[in-house]
């Protein structure tokens, strides 16, 4: 699940009382090349007898397209990944500036100085196009979040800066570095399979199979995907916040995406090791 850490809707302190109301006992928040919100939600998860797993989801860049890597049972306090983290979010602020100037060049004015001080104030958080999205909303200048996104941040769009970073096999030494397991986040999406068999071969833990935008058939593909190649299983939400567009809406729902004791025992045992 993601906080206002990164592109999260919901405070730390917001998320746990959302989960408490859904009956959760196991979390982890994975916030996008940020853990700035683990020891809050730590603290008061743990008052509320809801275990935290430390997590991030970190942005590597393959072929100019971004992939995702999930990290599980990280050292939030790893000075590599801390440094690590420095680096990747000095690259968000560059293209969040790149993006905004883009914009302003076709007289969609977006104040770039705000996002970024908002970002500034909230110390190890991290910046992206759904911010810059929002403020787009604000501005009176589209009507939504897609929009948005169809119109000017995706890719091929106006406004779409390519990202640069590291690569995939890169962000997952950082993950185990900081003593983690490295998960392929939501390939239903990224639909880049061809990625994950010589990943697998390089270090990579675990393939997301649950999935809030994963249909069943999918779930069945990447669970025989990650028997074949022998690695192991994640799955969660992806949970960002409350969305009302009804095609999004699944999303929303906390708990109907789980991860399966055995697997997640699995993991711990993983992490251990």
């Amino acid at each position: 699940m993601h906080t206002t850490a990164s592109d999260g809707r919901l405070t730390p302190a917001e998320l746990v009382v959302r989960a408490q109301a859904a009956g959760l006992t196991t979390i982890s928040v994975t916030d996008h090349d940020t853990v700035a919100s683990v020891a809050e939600v730590t603290a008061l998860a743990g008052a509320a007898g809801i275990r935290v797993v430390p997590g991030i989801e970190i942005t590597a860049v393959e072929d100019g397209r971004d992939v995702h890597v999930l990290g599980y049972f990280v050292d939030a306090q790893s000075e590599r990944l801390s440094a690590f983290l420095v680096k990747q979010r000095e690259l968000r602020v560059s293209r969040a500036a790149d993006i905004t100037a883009r914009l302003a060049a076709a007289n969609i004015a977006v104040d770039a100085e705000a996002l970024l001080r908002s970002a500034a104030a909230r110390p190890g958080s991290s910046i992206g196009r759904p911010q810059i999205a929002r403020a787009m909303v604000r501005a009176g200048h589209v009507g939504s979040v897609q929009e948005a996104f169809d119109e000017w941040l995706a890719i091929g769009r106006p406004a779409f800066v390519p990202r640069s970073g590291p690569s995939v096999a890169a962000v997952i030494e950082i993950v185990h570095d900081a003593r983690g397991v490295a998960s392929f986040a939501h390939p239903g999406v990224t639909r880049r399979d061809a990625l994950i068999g010589p990943l697998a071969e390089r270090g990579l833990d675990a393939i997301e199979v649950y999935h809030s935008d994963h249909a069943p058939d999918q779930v069945a593909l990447y669970r025989q995907m990650a028997t074949r190649l022998g690695v192991l299983v994640t799955g969660g939400s992806d949970f960002h916040g409350d969305d009302t567009k009804p095609q999004r809406a699944h999303r929303a729902v906390f708990g109907r995406v789980a991860l399966p004791a055995e697997d997640f025992a699995r993991l711990e045992r993983r992490a251990g090791s």
